[in-house]
């Protein structure tokens, strides 16, 4: 477990919101990092590890024409994953991963290609557009250490998400009233 998804289960908490995650290339990592956190069954719906192409659509409702003209990999399929599993998990927040860890090309991607995306509420002040963010990433190393990455940078994109909607004074007064959690 790592302090960043400790502060994102913390957030969600103070928040009152929930959390849902559409994982490909992680194949269950970031769902596994989210709850390794105590407390997180208040905050996570569940996941979804659409590792198939045909369950992205299926599951996660992601357009089938989209992944037949451009593959899985592709900054429109990760929002639309992480906006389906949200709608599909009834959830706050989605979160998606789908890339290429290797060891070979996909989708005339090269290793390494990965997208993460959040999809969320629109509030006043955030930082996201109607539909939530999509980071693209070149990641090099293995395909242990791109799939790692991988978790660690959906997990800091959220988080500069849920921090971005409180100043930093409201922050040290949640981690008062909930016991520094």
């Amino acid at each position: 477990m790592t302090t960043t998804a400790t502060e994102l289960v913390r957030l969600l908490r103070v928040n009152g919101e929930t959390l849902a995650v559409a994982e490909s290339l992680t194949g269950g990592l970031v769902a596994a990092e989210i709850t390794a956190v105590p407390g997180a069954s208040q905050v996570f719906r569940g996941s979804v590890t659409a590792y198939a192409t045909e369950l992205k659509h299926r599951l996660l409702g992601v357009d089938a024409r989209l992944l037949a003209r451009s593959g899985a990999v592709d900054p429109q399929v990760a929002a639309q994953m992480a906006a389906g599993v949200r709608a599909a998990l009834d959830a706050d927040w989605g979160i998606a991963t789908t890339g290429v860890a290797g060891p070979d090309p996909q989708d005339g991607q090269p290793v390494g290609t990965v997208y993460v995306a959040v999809d969320g509420p629109l509030r006043q002040g955030s930082t996201s557009a109607p539909g939530g963010k999509v980071q693209a990433l070149r990641l090099n190393g293995g395909r242990a250490e791109i799939r790692m990455e991988s978790v660690r940078s959906v997990l800091a994109l959220l988080l500069r998400e849920l921090a971005g909607e409180q100043t930093g004074n409201e922050r040290a007064q949640d981690t008062e009233q909930n016991g520094g959690f």
